[in-house]
Parts: C-alpha cells; structure tokens; sequence
C-alpha cells in the first residue's frame, strides 16, 4: 500500500500540491469520523478504536502519525461550526469510490458501540448528501456494515 492506503485510488491526480492535499483529506476525514463517534454525546473507547483503526489502514500512518492526526482532527471537529469545511475537501480529493468509502466509514463508527441513534443516521445522511453519495448508495453502505458485524 502506498503513503495514502486505500485512498490513493479515489484520489485526482495531477496537482502540484499534493502534500497539502493529502494532508487536507486526512484532517477531514478523520474529522467526520471524530464527529461521527461522537455526536451521540458518548465518544466511547470502541468508537475510538474504531476511529483509530480505519485512519491507520486508510492513510498508512505511524503510530506518531495517527496520534498527531487524530490530536489535530479533534481539534478541527471542536472548532467546525458546520459539515461544509471537511466535505468541500473529500467532494475536491475524492471520487465516487472515495467518497463511498467516507460513507462506509462513517456507518463503521456509527455502529462500533453497538447502538445507531437519530443524530449519528442523520451525520451520515448529511455527509453522504453533501459529498454526492447517494440514497441508495448510503442504504447499501449501511446493510454491507450491518452484515460485516453481525457475521
């Protein structure tokens, strides 16, 4: 896997910039997954984990790596006072495949406590429209989650 993991597919190529890019989609994302482990009021340590664990496989960090990130998203998270700054990133560094990814992640986290409730159904549902994941494609995302940690 190269330095973004699975990422690098969904990603456009061509800029010149690409370590400032890169660097962008890692905040963001880690930031809706923090958002997403968290808006139930109860960020517990399987959510965490959960965070930690698709950040880690997704980017390819180090554990310096992931333990900056995460520091630095979660500081992101607090000071956002909407969805639009992180999704504007992932709509501008991924494609279709990359943001269905975000989507899937997102359900991941969701539901690594065990318990999916109205404000984390509705941080997926708001994401996955801002980020062009449609309907169908969230629905799908959700089941594909739901059989993976019931099997």
């Amino acid at each position: 896997m190269d330095q973004a993991g699975e990422f690098r597919r969904g990603r456009r190529r061509g800029d010149a910039t690409q370590g400032l890019h890169e660097e962008e989609l890692r905040i963001a994302s880690a930031a809706l997954l923090i958002n997403a482990g968290s808006i139930d009021g109860k960020f517990d340590s399987n959510e965490k984990q959960k965070v930690k664990a698709l950040l880690q496989r997704s980017f390819d960090l180090s554990p310096d790596e992931l333990k900056r990130l995460f520091q630095e998203a979660s500081a992101e998270e607090r000071d956002a006072v909407d969805l639009y700054r992180f999704t504007k990133v992932l709509c501008r560094e991924l494609d279709q495949d990359g943001r269905k990814r975000i989507v899937e992640m997102l359900w991941e986290v969701v539901m690594a406590d065990g318990v999916v409730d109205e404000f984390e159904s509705n941080l997926v549902w708001r994401v996955a429209e801002l980020i062009g994941v449609s309907t169908r494609d969230r629905v799908i995302l959700r089941k594909m989650v739901e059989a993976r940690i019931a099997g």
